[in-house]
């Protein structure tokens, strides 16, 4: 992409409240049949003409015609059973009753590839998906089948590999990998993680992007984070595993976190994602706060290789909040290439 620092949102936007049940994760459809099919498209083309009205550079789905980051693929694969729940523990830091894998899991047909080819007829402008990593998708599940997170981890990766590339010819530019997970089981990262998502990447001719945050700003979330102490250095884990890795982009949490800008520097090489925009707080930043955020980051990354974005999803917000911090993000980086213009 030729646009120097390129701003786009990392997931989630709030959905219409005619949609859906406004500011809450994993709400039910307001819509059913053949309306909820036209509700989640003319809601995607909302969010994106709302994107493009906010000034920023990538396109993204929303994730408008999904209920969850993770479980809406999952819906569409044969081999997991959502009439049997078991109650998991999500990433170390809540419980939820979630679907079990009962057999060989399988892509029978293509998810969003759909809502993507619907999407590209409606802006010029680059377009980015993403979907679940291995990793998180099989820390969202209950496995009755695989017994190793391992081997269901590698199933998932081709059935990712699959679903990416259909979405690229389909016209999608970048592919994003959301792997929270990552920050949480380091060692697994390190024995097949990274490899397991170089597995869903392959053969890619877009760019990709594997995200790793600290989560919704939810109050599971939030009480974990008040737990990590004054410096969060997770990243210290992961960064240089993602640094020698075939994935192009990396995406992290810094506005708001507690993150030492630093540890941006063991991506060097890396295109960086830069969150800085926080979706924990409802307090919309000032354009000023994100160039300050963004202005910092060069230290240890060059511009053409920053792109600007939000810390996370923004489902948890209110529609006009997160259309304000749009706006922010866009703006905020304006002011930054100019200072970068002037030299």
């Amino acid at each position: 992409m030729s646009t120097l620092l390129p701003t786009s949102i990392v997931g989630s936007l709030p959905k219409p409240s005619w949609l859906a049940e406004p500011e809450t994760l994993w709400s039910p459809w307001r819509l059913e049949g053949a309306e909820l099919d036209e509700g989640r498209n003319d809601a995607l083309h909302l969010a994106a003409a709302e994107q493009a009205v906010a000034g920023l550079d990538v396109i993204s789905d929303g994730e408008q015609t999904r209920q969850h980051f993770v479980t809406t693929f999952i819906e569409h694969l044969s081999g997991v059973d959502f009439a049997r729940r078991e109650t998991v523990r999500i990433r170390d830091r809540y419980d939820a009753s979630v679907p079990t894998v009962v057999g060989p899991v399988r892509r029978e047909r293509p998810v969003f590839v759909d809502d993507a080819a619907s999407l590209r007829t409606r802006t010029d402008k680059p377009l980015k998906w993403a979907l679940p990593g291995p990793m998180t998708m099989i820390d969202t599940l209950y496995d009755a089948h695989y017994g190793s997170r391992e081997e269901l981890a590698r199933e998932f990766a081709a059935l990712l590999n699959q679903e990416a590339r259909e979405l690229e010819a389909a016209g999608v530019d970048i592919i994003q990998f959301d792997e929270p997970a990552f920050n949480v089981f380091f060692a697994d990262v390190r024995d097949w993680g990274v490899e397991v998502l170089e597995r869903a990447a392959e053969g890619l001719r877009a760019e990709t992007v594997v995200h790793i945050c600290y989560g919704y700003g939810i109050k599971a979330n939030n009480d974990w984070k008040a737990s990590l102490g004054t410096q969060w250095r997770q990243y210290e884990e992961t960064f240089p595993l993602l640094r020698d890795s075939v994935i192009d982009t990396v995406s992290l949490e810094s506005r708001g976190s507690h993150v030492p800008m630093e540890l941006v520097e063991l991506l060097r090489g890396k295109k960086v994602m830069l969150g800085a925009i926080d979706v924990a707080d409802p307090q919309v930043e000032t354009p000023e706060e994100v160039a300050d955020t963004l202005r910092r980051a060069l230290a240890f990354v060059e511009p053409e290789n920053l792109c600007p974005s939000t810390n996370c999803g923004m489902a948890p917000l209110s529609r006009t909040v997160a259309q304000g911090k749009m706006r922010a993000l866009a703006a905020g980086t304006a002011l930054l290439r100019a200072e970068l213009a002037r030299g």
